[in-house]
């Protein structure tokens, strides 16, 4: 059973534009509290282009309200949180940007024995708990009904990266850099977790903690998340959360690659206080890339064999039920038999969905088969 096709067709960076997003819709800036937001603008020195000054000034706004219901949140709900243990730990689902960690991580999630992190949850972590039974009922309006990058369907209700999550509580994240893309990409450490300073792996660690706490708190079952970073933070993970489990997607390196620029370029556009210039993109694409999948192949044997199941996207797509079947095998997560009827349905309904198509440049071909080499043969794209 198919869900979606591989095609081609040539794509180059579009240009330079800002915020093509509709004004209102919600930004990942738009879940910070007013003090993270105010070092993120520090940091880079408050470089906002002209056109991107009514979204700083939204921003500056909604982070003053996300402090206080913090702290109401707090208020309310810290204790219980603090108290909550997280006696079975996450599920991740990794893999680089594009490899297809959307779909899978929708598939797993129609398990109903585990929990997942909503897009509402992921994009105001400061205060769902407080405002999660209501928020998304009166601000659905807000989010557009299709991702901007890929066309798939986007809800306050549909499970959502939790990166967002530690972006919106200021923890340290390569995800920054779409804030203003035009300066030194930020917390590339964070992709591979080496020469991490010792102060930020602590904020970051205890943000996570914290999401996966209130996750917990709120829903009391395993959770399962997201995250293409996570992708090379498997050992700081496993010794976070111990007997933790790894579904890791892979995916045609020139697809990854083509699909990448146009993610970059697309995020650029609609989240960015800057008007994206784009003129590194495809080496920050080989980067992190490269940074992401050094740090995955050193961890993955302090993390065991056991614990990381590999999943193909092209397979995937191909017969989905099958391979959930395997991931459920090889990872014991239970009975798979159970959650089959549903898998079949989202497939079913997922026939029709056409993926964007890519194809590259002969010179970008070659630069890719270079230095993405040991991606090639150790899964197979040769």
């Amino acid at each position: 059973m198919s869900v979606a096709a591989n095609t081609t067709q040539e794509t180059k960076p579009e240009k330079p534009k800002l915020n093509r997003y509709p004004m209102w819709a919600p930004r990942f800036w738009h879940g910070m509290r007013l003090g993270d937001w105010a070092r993120l603008a520090w940091r880079n020195k408050t470089r906002f282009h002209p056109c991107g000054l009514g979204l700083a000034l939204t921003v500056s706004n909604v982070t003053l309200f996300n402090s206080v219901a913090y702290r109401l949140q707090q208020m309310l709900y810290g204790r219980g949180v603090a108290e909550t243990k997280i006696e079975q730990p996450p599920v991740f689902v990794i893999g680089h940007w594009r490899s297809g960690t959307t779909m899978l991580h929708e598939l797993m999630v129609l398990d109903e024995r585990f929990a997942y992190p909503t897009t509402y949850e992921c994009f105001a972590p400061n205060h769902f708990l407080l405002t999660g039974g209501l928020f998304p009922k009166l601000l659905w309006f807000l989010l557009p009904s299709k991702r901007p990058m890929d066309n798939m369907t986007v809800s306050f209700g549909h499970p959502q990266e939790d990166e967002f999550a530690l972006v919106s509580m200021g923890a340290p994240s390569p995800m920054f850099r779409i804030a203003f893309p035009n300066d030194p990409a930020p917390f590339m450490e964070f992709l591979d977790m080496q020469d991490v300073d010792k102060d930020d792996l602590a904020h970051w660690k205890n943000a996570l903690l914290q999401f996966v706490r209130m996750q917990t708190y709120l829903k009391r079952k395993p959770v399962i998340l997201k995250s293409p970073p996570h992708t090379g933070r498997i050992e700081v993970l496993s010794e976070m959360f111990p007997g933790a489990k790894f579904v890791h997607i892979v995916r045609d390196p020139y697809s990854l690659f083509a699909s990448n620029r146009r993610l970059w370029v697309s995020l650029d556009n609609n989240q960015a206080f800057q008007r994206a210039k784009h003129k590194h993109l495809d080496e920050y694409v080989f980067q992190a890339f490269e940074r992401m999948y050094g740090g995955f192949e050193r961890q993955r044997e302090a993390v065991g064999s056991e614990n990381i199941c590999d999943v193909h996207y092209e397979q995937l797509v191909q017969d989905p039920v099958g391979e959930l079947r395997k991931i459920y095998e090889y990872l014991e997560l239970g009975d798979f038999e159970n959650v089959q009827p549903r898998i079949e349905e989202y497939a079913a309904n997922k026939k029709a969905y056409k993926p964007n198509q890519h194809q590259l440049e002969p010179e970008i071909k070659e630069e890719v088969r270079r230095r993405w080499a040991g991606y090639f043969e150790k899964y197979g794209y040769e």
